[in-house]
């Protein structure tokens, strides 16, 4: 075997074997593709002799995963991507992307570039450019769905979706699995003198034009008619026109023009904000072993935790308080886990494997073996503290505990108990197995591995983790309660609820507040509310209207009438009846108040409650609050999240805003530092 290296290209090195070049890239740690590879393979591509061949490879754990997002802001230098993409083509020798770990945006197009792909099974490849606001703008619109159809490239491109190597054979994405190590398997192809095949030049395979309408429509429903999912589906369809080379550079306008709008602003700014919120600064610790996990509680939450660790692949022990409750909630749980399969969303050996891994127990005493213990059981204190001080009293020191709380004081729930340092709150958010944020929730005795256990977690849960302090409902809740109970003065004041949520729907959220609390059940804040009675002061204003509604017994859906009547949804005498009594008894004329007016005082509730919160140390960092928001509580992500939402507005309106929301709320308002908050999260 003939051998030999040639100087290296900044972030991509080069080796010649055989005539086949071995262009490895190299930019830790995960590859991004940066304007420095870009460069480099270009150099190396345009440096190469008389060949039979090129591979292109990652080097560590990744092909490339994905563009560097920091250069989007600005001017691309060149070389652009589809220049080296050109370059790839125009090669006089077949080029072969070998691809492990991930292949995303950018990376999948240069794949998409190449001639040939070959991966490991496990490879994960995905185009995510339409989360981030844009379009694939290398091409991607426009070879995937040579190789795969355009119905499953409508799919991909605007589901943002990651696929496996092997799902990928299939739809013929890649032409060859790797068996054993990646590169030999690359050579051992190219070996076998495969001609030059440019995928731009295929034709796009003909599928039923009735499915290919049904997968687009599916696709713009989904991503709620945004701008750019509209845009990718119209470039899929067109791969089909014959005039490859102008709807190349159609797709490459718009995503030049998408790159700088507003919406790839606020997702740029979230997709690094989320990567950021599982990280607490200047925290040096190691998480403690996480192989077993025991859920105490098997109502709603206690077994979507455990769905979500059984999905995850930990060991799950479920205890309920005697045998006929553990065995409705084992018969539940596995009658969930049987309708995944049914919709072929876990195949037989996920299946079976979740089932063997799940056991049931009604004695904690069962619960020494596990590593991480999580109680789920009703959201009361009478009920909590003494649970928490028999897990504490029976499990060995290096258990840890997590207490899922919406809104109870940590601190005090484990003031009195000798092991504190080993629990935490881990605020899961219903489905737990489905719902994206994960509240990890840092009490004043929390040690620090025990923290990093709790993101530990939440790594391997797939959610997205955000650090919180000990507060009423910790970050996310206590800012819902502000923007609800801005909502309601607003009905109070005078706006009908079906105004205030057409309002919010308009601005982006998926359903307003009043429907929200339906969805959840009204007797939820209730409780908080009764709890809160005895602090509460006399003197702030308070709208009675949803107490009166639950004394009524509208709770919402789950007992068929709350803000609205059920099944239809829709407007109810009866609540309009309950809000003329509180406004007459309040001496309130009722004003009209238009759409802008409640948006913007719905989010100047959330700004204002965000910058208390910043201020009192709950969360650490702005960004961490839009995080908060847009995963866990509906707030339209190309929007970045309210704070991000207030950043890019004029000051004097913010602070007009603000100055409206003081006067509603009146008696006991607290003003927080909005303006310093908004100039933190610029900078």
């Amino acid at each position: 075997m003939n051998t030999h290296t040639s100087p290296s290209h900044g972030t991509v090195r080069s080796e010649i074997r055989d005539r086949i070049a071995i262009l490895t890239i190299d930019n830790p740690p995960v590859n991004a593709g940066s304007h420095a590879i870009r460069k480099g393979l270009i150099e190396a591509l345009q440096a190469a002799g008389d060949l039979r061949g090129a591979i292109l490879i990652g080097a560590g754990r990744s092909f490339i995963a994905g563009s560097d997002l920091r250069e989007f802001g600005a001017p691309l230098a060149w070389p652009e991507l589809p220049d080296v993409i050109s370059a790839c083509e125009e090669a006089p020798f077949p080029v072969v992307a070998a691809i492990h770990g991930v292949a995303l945006g950018g990376g999948l197009e240069l794949a998409l570039g190449c001639d040939y792909r070959i991966a490991t099974e496990d490879a994960r490849l995905g185009l995510p450019e339409v989360s981030l606001g844009m379009v694939p703008g290398a091409g991607g619109t426009q070879r995937l769905p040579r190789l795969t159809g355009r119905i499953a490239a409508v799919e991909m491109v605007c589901g943002s979706t990651r696929i496996t190597g092997t799902r990928a054979a299939s739809l013929g994405l890649v032409d060859a699995l790797a068996e054993g190590d990646l590169l030999d398997a690359a050579l051992t192809f190219l070996a076998q003198d495969r001609p030059k095949r440019v995928v731009a030049q295929m034709t796009v395979p003909d599928e039923d034009p009735a499915a290919l309408q049904a997968a687009c429509d599916k696709a713009l429903k989904k991503g709620r008619g945004r701008p750019n999912v509209a845009e990718a589906i119209r470039l899929v369809q067109a791969s089909a026109d014959a005039d490859v080379a102008a709807v190349l550079a159609d797709e490459r306008a718009v995503f030049q023009r998408l790159r700088l709008e507003p919406d790839a602003s606020a997702l740029r700014h979230l997709f690094f904000a989320e990567r950021r919120a599982g990280s607490v600064d200047g925290l040096d610790a190691k998480p403690r072993a996480l192989a077993s996990v025991g859920v105490i509680g098997g109502g709603t939450m206690g077994q979507g935790i455990a769905r979500a660790c059984l999905g995850a692949g930990l060991p799950v022990t479920l205890v309920e308080r005697d045998a006929a409750a553990l065995d409705r909630s084992l018969s539940a749980l596995c009658d969930a886990l049987d309708a995944r399969h049914a919709r072929g969303r876990l195949g037989d050996a996920a299946l079976a494997a979740q089932k063997a891994a799940l056991r049931g127990a009604t004695d904690v005493a069962d619960l020494t073996g596990c590593d991480l213990v999580i109680e789920a059981v009703f959201e009361e204190l009478s009920v909590k503290v003494p649970l928490l001080e028999q897990l504490d009293r029976l499990l060995p020191e290096n258990v840890v505990i997590g207490t899922n709380t919406s809104y109870l004081d940590i601190n005090a729930m484990v003031a009195d108990l000798p092991g504190r340092s080993r629990i935490l709150g881990l605020h899961f958010f219903s489905p737990a197995d489905v719902m994206k944020l994960l509240e990890v929730v840092r009490a004043e005795a929390t040690a620090d591995d025990v923290l990093v256990t709790g993101l530990a977690l939440a790594k391997r849960l797939g959610k997205q983790p955000v650090v919180a302090r000990v507060a009423e409902g910790f970050i996310g809740n206590r800012i819902y309660a502000a923007y609800r109970r801005r909502a309601e003065l607003l009905m109070l004041d005078g706006a009908a609820p079906q105004d205030v949520d057409a309002a919010a729907q308009a601005f982006g959220f998926a359903m307003g507040p009043f429907a929200v609390s339906d969805m959840s059940g009204l007797d939820i804040a209730w409780a908080m509310r009764k709890r809160q009675a005895a602090t509460r002061d006399p003197k702030a204003r308070y709208v009675t209207i949803p107490d009166r509604l639950c004394e009524a017994g509208r709770l919402g859906r789950k007992t068929g009438a709350g803000w609205y009547d059920y099944p239809e949804t829709r407007p109810s005498p009866v609540v309009d009846a309950v809000i003329a009594n509180a406004r007459a008894d309040a001496g309130i004329t009722p004003q009209p108040f238009d759409a802008a007016t409640i948006q913007r005082q719905l989010l100047i509730a959330m700004v204002n409650e965000a910058a208390l919160l910043l201020a009192e140390g709950v969360a650490q960092r702005p960004s961490d609050i839009d995080v908060t928001l847009a995963n866990g509580y509906g707030f339209p992500r190309w929007k970045g999240g309210p704070l991000w939402w207030a950043a890019q507005e004029d000051p004097a309106a913010i602070a007009a805003d603000l100055d409206q929301l003081e006067q509603a709320i009146g008696h006991g308002f607290a003003r927080g530092p909005v303006a310093e908050t908004l100039a933190a999260l610029k900078d």
